[in-house]
């Protein structure tokens, strides 16, 4: 059976305790796929728990982040140079994808994009997408906007055969229609996800509303938005299982993201 490297983004932490969109992504794909005794997932984080997929940590010195990137990247090569890797995905980095297509040109890697195109290191400038296009074994995205986007001025088919759209959701879950009278917001505490703006209706519509509670699920250690209220509970970052049962009783959650 051939064998298949998935390399998460620098610093991705596949682990229960703090998984981010993406671990939780190649986790699920990896436990539903009949590849799953072929796969091995690489990645670099400080969490003893990991998923219950075959998974090698590559723990490196610090390095600023270009640096970082690129011994990260040589390190994975190593690994899947003795392992005799068939197929190689790489995750939301198309820099390291220019990276290793030149370094093993013969090996078949694929790329998923899971943010806009246009705003990362290696796939903004329309020559970087052109060389993607032709050298990709395939190339996945997780809504058809980050497609349009990759192909924004391209002279090129978007029906492509190595082009899919994945959505991120693999397991469907059915939740109740007896809510709570709570609103929820998840995500890093910052600006960019638009928890600032979030900050400031929340507490006004809990002065309004009395009868209602909110939770806030997430992190940011570089940012210090702070705001406090008697029906809001900030609850730091969970796993995903214990969000999943929390959206089972909320009746709203609030996603006012700057993303496009």
């Amino acid at each position: 059976m051939k064998k298949i490297a998935i390399l998460l983004p620098y610093k991705e932490n596949f682990t229960p305790g703090y998984a981010g969109a993406v671990s939780l992504l190649v986790k699920d794909i990896s436990l539903k796929s009949k590849y799953k005794n072929s796969t091995t997932v690489y990645g670099s984080t400080e969490f003893k728990e990991k998923y219950d997929v075959k998974y090698k940590n590559m723990r490196s010195k610090k390095y600023f982040f270009e640096r970082g990137n690129i011994k990260y990247a040589e390190n994975f090569l190593k690994l899947i140079e003795s392992a005799k890797t068939d197929l190689i995905e790489i995750h939301n980095r198309p820099a390291t994808f220019n990276y290793l297509i030149e370094k093993v040109p013969n090996k078949k890697i694929l790329i998923y994009f899971h943010n806009d195109p246009l705003s990362l290191r290696g796939s903004i400038r329309k020559s970087q997408r052109e060389n993607i296009l032709n050298k990709a074994s395939a190339i996945i995205f997780i809504s058809e906007w980050t497609k349009k986007r990759f192909f924004q001025d391209l002279n090129h088919k978007a029906d492509d055969s190595k082009i899919s759209v994945i959505y991120s959701s693999v397991n469907k879950k059915k939740f109740n229609s007896n809510k709570n009278k709570t609103i929820l917001f998840v995500g890093k505490l910052n600006p960019s996800k638009g928890f600032d703006l979030f900050c400031n209706v929340i507490t006004k519509i809990l002065d309004e509303f009395p009868k209602w509670k909110s939770y806030v699920i997430g992190d940011e250690p570089r940012e210090n938005l702070i705001f406090s209220h008697k029906n809001l509970k900030i609850l730091v970052f969970k796993n995903n299982n214990f969000i999943l049962n929390l959206l089972k009783k909320i009746s709203i959650s609030v996603v006012c993201s700057r993303w496009n």
